[in-house]
């Protein structure tokens, strides 16, 4: 059995000049009229049905022969059509002087009105709308999509009369199958047969998508020609909305072998998707008036939306089946074990949802399975099919040898996949793996379209059997089901949620990283205007204080070697937890050498961890900053307290009180700084920052969560002591050897090179040779090579890596010069004896030349 045949809608579709198109069934009759009312196109029965005396022909003027009250009701139905692929209804009009009455089709298409006519038919008429409402207020009744299917089944073949009405179902790969039927007793029924998707292929559902109703009233009855039968410029009427076209001989001739005598299907659509059809046979001709046809349609309709209730209860009820599923899994995994170690507890845990035989987990290149699932080697095989899919969707198959040949190793054990992407890298995969299952599909015959060659030509020929065909099939799994397949969706989100939150800390480092990263960009375009203009305050509050040039260059160069610390503070620590106070007192070095009497720290101080110590770094150097412009710091009177307390949570309290300064006002626009100071602190560690505008000096509260707070104990205070002083007496306490006499300077900018020449030749350095690059520099070693070198690591395009590997291998100490602080260690591998952070000072290349001499 076919329900419908391919070409009848296929040729409609593709408009191809064969008779089928320029015919429609006898009960009906049909006109076609251009835009000024002159008749283009009739049916050689129209004038029979409409009872009409004249002979109607193309080129005549409806207003002819119909009625002028007629006519007006189909002028007025003409306007009532909103948009395309719209057919309006009258039921019960007087066309003409005749006494019948006529139920009458309107649509427009291609510059056509086409208007179909049929008897009207009082009583079904006055009885369809009284049956309509029981049978739509039954379907509200049931919450089960195989339950609410029957009963439409059942419903609609009451109203309809026919001895068979089934509801036929399209399956995500095309196919189609009959999940319910209403049919008489001595019929074979048809449950459960399925059927292939070229039964009806994609121009037919397209068809069916824009004309929801298809009859066949008698199979047997000699369609009726449409006349002409190419207009005049040479087309075809196109019959695609017409509720009386013919249908192609092929499919009669299907419905004629199976004994069927009537048939109609009505679409179910469901948010513009077709999604299946009530199909209906009758054993006997059987001609429904149109009444009776538009109240199926309209059952069809409400059906539809009744279907589609229960469709999204039912992805609710999954949503939060997939949401416990959520909370179950998070729960498990919550120790931060990774996902490819967390098989075994999650494999266990979805198996109450998704039935399957084993399960795998590629991450990072690392692979664990549990139950039946493939080898490493095996899996390994597959990743480069794999990768050519999409990574944010769900793939599933149950017969993946199919879709990827390399599963063809393994499918002897394993045939189908769910396949779930855990990253956005196409390279990360959790499989949930099915065994082959050996099962039957019962088809409607052969689901192989015969072909037969007549006259030299082959042609689709009907089958003559529809018995129920078996096909046995032991290469595939079960199939996934649909809400299986919205339950993989949502744990895909799960799955992707435990990498990033729990199981994998570099995502989520490199993600904070990123998010850090841009807030660095742009406070590092409003620094640099801040330094740039601070330099330039430095210069100018420093000429009044120097007596002459050697010590506005000294004080000059001590600010800035303050500032410069205060960045340094950030990662000096190699990321450790550092000194908070360091921190606030290196802030206040830049802007008030000579005058940190007038800012007091009181409290212990504690380490800071580097994730929240960058934040504040940011903070302190906004509130140091504007203090200094605005605040009680911007004068000669007022103070700074900066109180350190915990609380009782032993979260740290930072209390900023400004004192004696100008009057404070609200500042009038708020800029990034404002917010750095307002919003990173809550947002970046979850604590809390709190600014108050008093007319006496600006007070704020910083409060930063106790995870982030180490105490700073005695040791350490101890241990800083002494490094303290042994930096102190390497500075001052080790003179520079009276054989030390050529440095070789490598250094690309000429401004740093000869103020570091300058130094040099102050401490006592007679010979002193420079070179902007790499090649400058190995000529210079190897025509005099020196007895120390100070290399500027990154050279422009370059770094200085090949000039320290040949002064190591020529046993020459050398130390680099760098503006990257958090490097020091690295470039200290390289076999350095120093890292000097820029901008260094005369005092630390002396500290430098001390190393030497002890060396």
């Amino acid at each position: 059995m076919r329900l419908n045949d391919p070409q009848a809608d296929l040729t409609q579709c593709d408009r191809e000049p064969i008779h089928q198109l320029n015919m429609i069934q006898p009960f009906g009759g049909l006109i076609a009229v251009n835009s000024d009312w002159i008749i283009t196109h009739h049916s050689v029965n129209a004038g029979e049905i409409l009872g009409s005396t004249d002979d109607i022909g193309a080129g005549m003027l409806l207003s002819q022969f119909i009625l002028p009250e007629g006519l007006a009701a189909l002028q007025a139905g003409l306007r009532r059509i909103s948009h395309a692929d719209t057919v309006e209804r009258i039921f019960g009009v007087a066309l003409t002087s005749r006494e019948a009455l006529l139920d009458v089709a309107l649509h427009q298409i291609d510059g056509h009105i086409v208007i179909e006519f049929e008897p009207h038919d009082a009583k079904s008429h006055a009885d369809s709308s009284g049956v309509l409402r029981p049978m739509i207020t039954d379907l509200d009744l049931y919450q089960d999509e195989n339950i609410l299917c029957q009963s439409a089944a059942e419903h609609l073949k009451d109203l309809l009369l026919f001895d068979r009405v089934m509801v036929y179902k399209f399956h995500p790969d095309g196919t189609g199958e009959v999940i319910a039927e209403a049919v008489e007793a001595d019929l074979e029924p048809f449950l459960h047969l399925r059927y292939p998707k070229s039964d009806i292929p994609q121009q037919a559902r397209a068809l069916y998508l824009r004309n929801l109703f298809r009859i066949i009233s008698d199979v047997n009855a000699v369609p009726v020609p449409i006349e002409p039968s190419v207009s005049f410029d040479g087309q075809t009427l196109d019959l695609s909305l017409s509720s009386l076209r013919a249908v192609s001989p092929v499919h009669i001739e299907y419905l004629q072998n199976m004994g069927i005598a009537a048939s109609l299907s009505i679409s179910i659509v469901i948010r513009g998707k077709l999604w299946g059809l009530f199909a209906c046979h009758h054993r006997t001709p059987r001609i429904l008036p149109y009444s009776q046809r538009t109240s199926a349609e309209l059952f069809s309709q409400i059906f539809s939306l009744q279907l589609d209730r229960t469709i999204s209860e039912r992805k609710s009820q999954l949503w939060q089946d997939g949401r416990k599923l959520h909370d179950r899994l998070m729960a498990r995994l919550a120790g931060g074990v990774s996902l490819v170690d967390s098989l075994p507890t999650l494999g266990q845990a979805i198996a109450d949802v998704i039935p399957h035989d084993g399960s795998s987990a590629y991450v990072d290149g690392n692979y664990q399975k549990r139950g039946i699932a493939p080898t490493e080697a095996e899996f390994q095989a597959l990743v480069r099919g794999l990768n050519t899919s999409a990574t944010s969707s769900v793939i599933a198959s149950s017969h993946l040898a199919q879709n990827v040949p390399a599963a063809a190793a393994f499918a002897d054990r394993l045939a189908g996949a769910l396949i779930i992407p855990v990253s956005r890298r196409p390279r990360d995969y959790f499989v949930l793996w099915r065994r082959p299952l050996k099962q039957s599909v019962t088809w409607a015959g052969n689901p192989e379209k015969p072909v037969e060659t007549s006259n030299g030509e082959a042609r689709l020929s009907p089958r003559k059997s529809f018995a129920a065909w078996q096909q046995q099939i032991d290469d595939k799994s079960a199939d996934w089901t649909e809400a299986e397949l919205q339950m993989a969706e949502s744990l895909r989100v799960t799955l992707l949620e435990v990498i990033l939150r729990v199981t994998d800390d570099a995502v989520r480092e490199l993600a904070r990283a990123k998010e850090q990263q841009e807030l660095l960009i742009a406070e590092l375009n409003h620094r640099v205007r801040n330094i740039l203009n601070l330099i330039r305050g430095l210069i100018n509050q420093s000429r009044s204080e120097a007596g002459d040039v050697g010590s506005f260059i000294d004080l000059i160069g001590g600010r800035v070697s303050a500032l410069a610390k205060a960045h340094d503070n950030i990662t000096k620590e190699n990321w450790n937890p550092a000194s908070l106070k360091e921190l606030i007192t290196s802030e206040a070095e830049a802007f008030f050498a000579g005058k940190e009497d007038r800012i007091v720290i009181s409290g212990v101080d504690v380490l800071v961890a580097p994730e929240a110590y960058t934040v504040l770094a940011l903070v302190m150097h906004e509130m140091m900053t504007n203090s200094a412009k605005y605040g009680s710091l911007c004068d000669s009177s007022g103070t700074l307290a900066i109180t350190l307390s915990r609380d009782i949570h032993d979260d740290l309290l930072i209390d900023w009180r400004e004192m004696g300064g100008p009057a404070v006002k609200p500042p009038t626009r708020r800029g990034f700084g404002s917010t750095i100071i307002e919003r990173s602190i809550p947002y970046e560690i979850g604590g809390d920052a709190k600014v108050h505008y008093k007319l006496g000096g600006v007070q704020a509260q910083f409060l930063i969560p106790n995870r982030f707070v180490t105490q700073y104990t005695r040791a350490m205070e101890s241990a800083d002591a002494v490094k303290k002083l042994s930096d102190e007496q390497s500075a001052s306490d080790n003179p520079i050897a009276d054989e030390l006499n050529h440095v070789l300077l490598v250094e690309d900018s000429m401004i740093i090179a000869l103020d570091s020449e300058d130094c040099l030749r102050q401490l006592g350095i007679d010979t002193v040779t420079m070179a902007s690059t790499v090649k400058a520099a190995l000529r210079l070693i190897e025509d005099d090579a020196p007895q120390l070198a100070i290399l500027d690591y990154n050279l422009g395009d370059e770094t200085s890596d090949l000039v320290a590997q040949k002064l190591h291998s020529l046993r020459i100490p050398f130390a680099f010069a760098t503006g990257y602080g958090e490097m020091a260690d690295e470039l200290n591998e390289k076999g350095a004896m120093a890292v000097l952070k820029k901008p260094y000072t005369k005092d630390d290349i002396a500290q430098l030349l001390a190393k030497f001499t002890v060396a």
